[in-house]
């Protein structure tokens, strides 16, 4: 099935069908988390069966950016991997609303009216149970029940889901990359955490030394532990007819690199448990699967690379391979 459009506003939005009933489900939706996919297939499921259609309300930037922008909340994912993560759900339009004082500035009661003017075939809103909105956040999920009764519209609203006795958060999840705990912040995100990027040239120390890698520049907006990681590689993009590719089974860095040069940003560089056939100038998506140990300097190449050939090994044995 091909992905379906993406509209960079509401008022690009009105090319959607009017005549069939709309299913809409509104969020940051940040990381595209196990909560926020109850949410999502909700109307999916419910479009399915009505012969309607189901989209996805989003924002761009995150609200924190206008209204603290000297401290605004790092995103979990890019906004074009959250669309595409968002479309992978099945749904048939993303909307990517910008969050601008204008949109801000709507009074709770104006937001039903504001979408139906541009969504002919507006028919029920999903929404988490805490989700706020509005000039002040001031609405919740009764005034807009209350709201939508008067507009002759639907709410569903979806109650948080627990994990380890705990809602499942956004918020709760940057906490854990930023932590190294990655294999826990994918249980929450029901889905591999990762990288996107294309290949580019490095120094080639890791091929003096016999560890390969492949260096993707990332500059993600909210930082992961430095550290080692297992993690599985694979192409970004579509494949050709009939050709489907495996992840390969990988180890990756991402620091400073402080024992050959201290760099002023962190790199990741990947290294794969097998041969590659991946190189320079190809588009890879990188799965952060497991956190070995924090980044750390040595004395000298050699050490380096004693510890390097340590961390391939228990990447080996993460993967149950000889």
């Amino acid at each position: 099935m091909n992905p379906g459009p993406v509209y960079p506003s509401l008022d690009d939005a009105v090319a959607l069908p009017a005549k069939r009933p709309l299913h809409l489900a509104i969020g940051m939706f940040d990381g595209v988390h196990l909560g926020h996919r109850a949410v999502i297939e909700a109307a999916v499921r419910s479009a399915r069966r009505s012969g309607g259609l189901a989209a996805v309300l989003t924002f761009d930037p995150h609200p924190s950016r206008l209204f603290r922008p000297d401290d605004p909340v790092r995103l979990i994912m890019a906004r074009d991997q959250r669309t595409a993560a968002l479309l992978a759900l099945g749904v048939d339009a993303v909307i990517v609303q910008p969050f601008d004082p204008a949109f801000a500035g709507l009074e709770a009661e104006s937001l039903l009216p504001h979408l139906r003017s541009r969504l002919g075939g507006l028919h029920t809103v999903y929404v988490g149970e805490n989700w706020r909105f509005g000039r002040g956040r001031r609405g919740d999920v009764a005034l807009l029940v209350a709201e939508a009764k008067k507009n002759g519209l639907h709410v569903v609203s979806a109650p948080r889901i627990n994990g380890d006795g705990e809602p499942i958060s956004s918020t709760r999840i940057r906490v854990l990359i930023t932590e190294g705990n990655i294999a826990a912040a994918n249980v929450l995100l029901g889905a591999a955490y990762a990288s996107e990027g294309t290949v580019k040239p490095g120094k080639q120390l890791g091929r003096t030394i016999g560890f390969p890698t492949l260096n993707l520049p990332w500059e993600p907006d909210l930082t992961p532990r430095l550290g080692v990681y297992v993690t599985r590689v694979s192409p970004l993009g579509p494949l050709p007819a009939g050709v489907t590719v495996k992840g390969l089974p990988a180890v990756a860095n991402y620091g400073l690199r402080p024992t050959v040069e201290q760099s002023s940003a962190p790199q990741l560089e990947v290294h794969v448990l097998g041969a590659c056939p991946h190189g320079e100038g190809d588009k890879l998506r990188v799965e952060w699967l497991a956190f070995l140990r924090p980044e750390r300097k040595f004395s000298n190449v050699a050490e380096l690379s004693a510890q390097i050939a340590l961390d391939r090994e228990e990447a080996r044995a993460w993967w149950g391979l000889e």
